[in-house]
């Protein structure tokens, strides 16, 4: 982790020397003051749609893991806008923009199920899923007074995974 850090600092002073090479010192500042402010607005939008699609999607019931994790995304991408430099800036707007933010979103969610199946396989064992219904009782008056000291009857089979 140190190390990727360190890379980041390396790269952020590259890219800032290179762009002040060329257009200045005031040019660079500039530029990095107009990143600031562009993406903090193009965050601010996209973190609205993403707020709005979330709650539309909280109305109707239905999983909201795509909208929370764009949500995510574009809170990142916010952050990273506003931290000084271009290659920071240049991460934050790939975060922001919804294309390149959906390649994001799947490579994340991809992720985030690969830990959690392993995490639940570490705390109780391999996931079992079974599949299974009640038997319903007999008709006959006879049977059902032999069954009433017999449990209900769950047929099914187990899939472990």
């Amino acid at each position: 982790m140190a190390v990727a850090f360190l890379l980041y600092v390396f790269a952020e002073i590259a890219a800032i020397w290179a762009v002040g090479s060329a257009v200045g010192v005031f040019g660079t500042l500039g530029l990095l003051l107009a990143g600031a402010f562009i993406g903090s607005w193009l965050a601010r939008r996209e973190g609205a749609k993403a707020m709005r699609a979330f709650t539309a999607a909280a109305r109707s019931g239905r999983p909201a893991e795509k909208e929370l994790t764009d949500g995510m995304l574009v809170g990142l991408g916010g952050v990273l806008i506003l931290v000084p430099g271009f290659v920071s800036d240049v991460l934050g707007l790939l975060l922001i923009l919804p294309p390149s933010r959906a390649v994001a979103r799947r490579l994340w969610l991809r992720r985030m199920e690969k830990r959690a199946v392993r995490f639940a396989n570490q705390r109780r064992g391999p996931v079992m899923v079974v599949d299974s219904e009640v038997v319903p009782p007999s008709s006959s008056s006879e049977q059902r007074r032999r069954d009433d000291h017999q449990p209900t009857v769950i047929e099914g089979r187990v899939i472990e995974g």
